[in-house]
């Protein structure tokens, strides 16, 4: 089911620091742009981590805040509002962050599929670290029995993808205690490193993704810069 290799794609693909949400959000809004105008003729998958920050998304997630806003800002963690798809979540150093801009229709995917796919790949990244990973039909993401170890949000914008996947790799999960995550009351989150009791090299979970991406979506990544993702979404800049 999630192997599309009747054809090979190429996508670009690029790695970044740990950088601003808001950089990070404005880059993809550019590129999704562009790649409807076709000015960017490839997929693209921007792989990254953020500085702490919270993230509401279209369901809202204000009332799932265990804690006053005024005692995020005085940690200097924003609440920043999203147009992607569930409720609240976190992000932070130690969590590894896939964003794809895909065109649905070229790739040959509805929304469902394409979720399902992204599911996929990181229940393969949490194998290689032998975690067994699964769905869970309370949310979409992936779990480790009861744990979460890895969430998904998407928008979509005239058939292009953006936001995506975001998997626990070896992040303080500390601040998962202030929300309820994704609007579930009593979840607990995990990471790689919580289940396999010890340090998880980010850069090996990193290259692990991207296997995982080129295997399951039956693609190629072209490394590329964001110096030229930002060249060729240039007349799109908000």
């Amino acid at each position: 089911m999630f192997n599309f290799k009747s054809s090979i794609h190429k996508w670009f693909c690029v790695d970044l620091a740990c950088i601003d949400y808001a950089e990070a959000h404005r880059l993809q809004r550019d590129l999704a742009a562009a790649r409807h105008a076709g000015l960017v003729d490839r997929d693209v998958a921007l792989v990254l981590e953020h500085p702490p920050v919270f993230t509401l998304g279209r369901r809202g997630g204000m009332d799932n805040l265990t804690v006053p806003p005024d005692a995020l800002r005085e940690r200097g963690i924003s609440v920043i509002q999203a147009e992607r798809g569930g409720n609240v979540t976190y992000h932070g150093p130690g969590q590894l962050i896939v964003y794809l801009i895909v065109h649905l229709e070229r790739l040959g995917l509805g929304v469902t599929e394409f979720v399902g796919s992204m599911e996929e790949v990181m229940i393969r990244a949490a194998g290689d670290w032998e975690i067994n990973a699964e769905r869970n039909d309370i949310n979409r993401g992936v779990w480790v029995g009861d744990r979460k170890l890895g969430s998904i949000g998407i928008a979509v914008r005239r058939g292009v993808t953006f936001h995506g996947l975001a998997l626990n790799v070896d992040v303080d999960l500390t601040p998962f205690d202030w929300i309820n995550p994704c609007g579930l009351q009593g979840v607990r989150m995990t990471s790689l490193a919580k289940e396999t009791k010890g340090s998880v090299d980010g850069n090996k979970v990193r290259a692990s993704i991207k296997h995982h991406l080129e295997q399951v979506f039956g693609i190629e990544l072209a490394m590329t810069s964001r110096a030229e993702m930002e060249r060729l979404s240039a007349p799109f800049e908000e």
